[in-house]
């Protein structure tokens, strides 16, 4: 699977909201999609089945929506729930059950077509998890999963890699989540820990209570500090204009680094997946600077598409026309940059006329 495959199902995910999907409009347009996107031919039952049979015990007419199937035998099993739905990995007793009726299955997914959580069988062999060892939202998707997804797709199969990495993905996501619930209400723990290092003399109820607010504080403050930090290395410059190529070249001469985050290079993605019916995509390139992110024809600064400023507090885009004219927006999500498709194939139609 490819970064471009998750791109435009993310597109497809942002229209379908608006058009209340249930479940069969769920499978037909995005499920089936994301399979096909993974390498698998959803139109060969050898590869695709749905509706597999799971009975279980004196259960009988069990089925499971999708397995993917190799050699024979369904290695990965697909519950599927109408878009929007609350996936509550408690409640998916279906999966659960089909998962113990085929041994030769080692991965089992519960998705609306947007959110899909990974499960396996990391604690008991033949029972799946309770919990998911990997949740991903195409809708608002975290690149450093692309190459878990690629070790589940037809040509990349690895289920050796991805049931390795099932372990640690499993537990960093518990961990992170941990830590989010500590830093809106730091535990009891946490607050002795901190209290202890710090504070001369018993650790008191007084002490704990005093503590309390003081830790939540704390962490909160020291990562407002970091993020603080980082904006300040990249400050957005509103004027947009000749002062952004100075600033450019000042920081190349000053030998700053210019780091292009995984937002741009996933927003870059996006305007070059819109465009390509219109432009050759190769023509479509990227160049980052201090304060913003080009996206150009040509490589070419006198041909701009669009430029991110996404390095402020609020996100922006700057959309150019045939005139070459910046106009400015914000946006809330990269899901927003879809709503200029008709501006960039414009400008995009114009450039790619001959000179």
């Amino acid at each position: 699977m490819e970064l471009s495959n998750i791109v435009e199902l993310a597109g497809r995910i942002h229209q379908a909201r608006e058009q209340q999907f249930n479940e069969a409009m769920t499978k037909q347009f995005l499920i089936l999609p994301f399979l096909h996107a993974l390498g698998y031919d959803i139109f060969n039952p050898s590869e695709v089945v749905a509706e597999l049979t799971a009975d279980v015990g004196t259960k009988r007419g069990e089925k499971v929506d999708y397995a993917i199937m190799r050699d024979g035998l369904p290695v990965i099993m697909i519950e599927c729930k109408p878009l929007g739905v609350a996936l509550d990995p408690g409640k998916c007793n279906q999966l659960h059950r089909y998962f113990t009726t085929h041994p030769s299955a080692r991965i089992g997914i519960l998705t609306d077509g947007a959110k899909y959580l990974f499960f396996t069988d990391l604690d008991q062999p033949n029972i799946m998890d309770a919990k998911p060892f990997m949740e991903i939202d195409l809708s608002d998707f975290n690149d450093r999963y692309l190459p878990e997804l690629q070790k589940l797709s037809k040509d990349k199969w690895d289920i050796g890699g991805a049931l390795s990495s099932a372990s640690s993905l499993k537990y960093v996501s518990e961990v992170k989540k941990i830590f989010a619930e500590e830093v809106v209400a730091p535990s009891d723990w946490l607050v002795r820990h901190f209290a202890a290092r710090v504070h001369e003399g018993h650790v008191t109820a007084k002490v704990r209570e005093q503590f309390s607010t003081i830790v939540r504080r704390a962490i909160q403050e020291y990562i407002k500090d970091q993020i603080n930090s980082r904006l300040e290395l990249a400050k957005v410059d509103n004027s947009a204009g000749p002062t952004s190529e100075v600033q450019e070249l000042e920081a190349q001469e000053s030998g700053e680094e210019v780091v292009t985050t995984e937002e741009e290079m996933t927003a870059f993605i996006i305007v070059k997946t819109i465009m390509r019916q219109t432009i050759n995509p190769a023509r479509v390139t990227m160049r980052d600077a201090k304060s913003y992110c080009a996206i150009l024809c040509d490589d070419n600064n006198r041909k701009p598409f669009c430029r991110f400023y996404f390095n402020g507090k609020k996100k922006s885009l700057g959309i150019f026309d045939a005139e070459k004219k910046e106009e400015r927006v914000y946006i809330s999500s990269l899901d927003d940059i879809f709503l200029y498709t008709d501006k960039f194939n414009a400008v995009a139609a114009a450039y790619a006329k001959p000179d």
